[in-house]
């Protein structure tokens, strides 16, 4: 009888242990987004070589960062992820508030808001996942067209 008493505690100090939530398994709700992806500004190529989309993606999209690149710079916008909300077939992205100086203002002079995606809200991304390797940025005005992921080999 004191074993089972025993072994029925032990388990019941241990059934919350064992119901690990499915999502912690699975990591982040924007993980399968993670890499580099081309297209948005403009259609994506129908025949896209791993070596043509990696040398200049339009958007790469890490665990903390999402970079965009941008017709008119050479250099990558880069915004770090605030917090990320799984919504129906995608994600919704809040990004912290960013500034950069303006250009040729010099040590003093003014900051002017990073640019966003051309939603609602520059601190704003919606993600809308149409398929493994095909997303698109509803209602994100930059982002006219679906993203592709780019090949890995």
């Amino acid at each position: 009888m004191r074993r089972i008493v025993c072994l029925t505690a032990l388990f019941a100090l241990a059934a919350p242990l064992l119901a690990i939530p499915v999502r912690a398994q699975q990591g982040p709700p924007h993980a399968f987004l993670f890499g580099a992806w081309t297209g948005g500004l403009f259609p994506a190529p129908a025949q896209l070589t791993a070596l043509a989309c990696l040398a200049h993606p339009t958007v790469i999209f890490t665990q903390d960062l999402v970079l965009r690149a941008t017709l008119t710079d050479f250099a990558y916008i880069q915004r770090q992820v605030e917090t990320v909300r799984g919504a129906g077939q995608g994600v919704e992205f809040r990004l912290i508030g960013a500034t950069q100086p303006a250009a040729g203002a010099g040590l003093l002079g003014a900051a002017i808001p990073a640019p966003g995606f051309g939603c609602e809200s520059p601190d704003a991304l919606h993600v809308q996942r149409h398929s493994e390797n095909e997303i698109s940025f509803p209602g994100c005005a930059d982002f006219p067209n679906p993203l592709i992921r780019c090949p890995s080999r």
